[in-house]
């Protein structure tokens, strides 16, 4: 197993690469995706076109991990943790491609926490922790995955009883570390695209629904204000972003369904919100 230090070192000189973002209105190549009417049963990749990396990045592209987790009803067949899944996957890994100089897996990979490939990678995603529950080995591997430089992103759920679910099973990996929220001002925001909101994103369904009333929470009044919390280390670094009130999952997979929703809320927010996220990851 190569040690998640020597993949975050390597991985240093592949993210600074990013720097070199395009504009935001490469965003406007959306219309060769093709992906209305789109027969998905015959096509693995959903639409989203492919690409190759060169020979020379083979072991040193970014993979974009998505963590498979158990809920309180224990299953691991569909749960929770595939919400949006493969699409939003595969088309935040194109997007990332496109729109920066990182080279990227163009597959991505599904892991579970305890799977000792984990430490290859340093960035994963988690989404809709609402009624997650961490094996013990899991809140272990977490653990130790987060303190040897791995970083989390913590995506989709709503309302303060989801919320206390996810704090809840965070606090059996750091009982002595509380998430903070953090400000508009902080780099996360401003590092690529600089956001001038911190977004919120609801589902392609709750949008088209509340499009006329500017109304982008998904539920009752506690999933108004998104938040985005972070948690740090001791020496200051921050291991995990979780995004609470707010859906960038949906932002990616949905881009391909709907025009408006896709200049609203996949082009302003979601993608460039993403991509600001992968950077800070990788270069702190």
């Amino acid at each position: 197993m190569r040690p998640l230090k020597e993949t975050m070192n390597r991985g240093w000189l592949i993210a600074l690469l990013v720097c070199l973002c395009l504009a935001t209105t490469v965003f406007a190549q959306r219309g060769g995706r093709g992906r209305y009417g789109h027969d998905y049963g015959r096509d693995p990749r959903r639409g989203v076109p492919e690409w190759s990396n060169p020979p020379a990045f083979k072991h040193d592209v970014f993979t974009f991990v998505r963590i498979r987790y158990s809920g309180w009803g224990g299953g691991r067949g569909w749960s929770r943790w595939s919400t949006d899944y493969p699409d939003s996957d595969l088309n935040f890994s194109f997007r990332l491609q496109q729109l920066t100089s990182l080279k990227v897996d163009p597959k991505g990979k599904v892991l579970d926490l305890t799977d000792p490939k984990l430490f290859d990678y340093p960035f994963i995603y988690l989404i809709e922790p609402g009624d997650l529950h961490f094996r013990e080995e899991e809140v272990t591997a977490l653990r130790n995955y987060l303190l040897r430089g791995g970083f989390l992103m913590v995506d989709d759920f709503w309302g303060e009883h989801e919320w206390a679910n996810f704090r809840m099973e965070l606090a059996r990996v750091f009982p002595d570390k509380e998430p903070q929220e953090l400000p508009l001002e902080h780099p996360i925001f401003h590092c690529v695209y600089d956001l001038k909101e911190k977004p919120q994103i609801p589902s392609i369904n709750a949008a088209q629904w509340g499009r006329g009333s500017g109304r982008t929470w998904e539920r009752g009044p506690d999933t108004r204000t998104p938040h985005y919390r972070a948690l740090f280390d001791d020496k200051g670094r921050m291991m995990a972003i979780i995004c609470h009130n707010t859906d960038l999952g949906d932002g990616w997979e949905r881009e391909g369904e709907d025009e408006w929703y896709f200049r609203e809320f996949s082009e302003k927010k979601a993608y460039p919100l993403g991509i600001n996220i992968v950077f800070y990851a990788m270069t702190h």
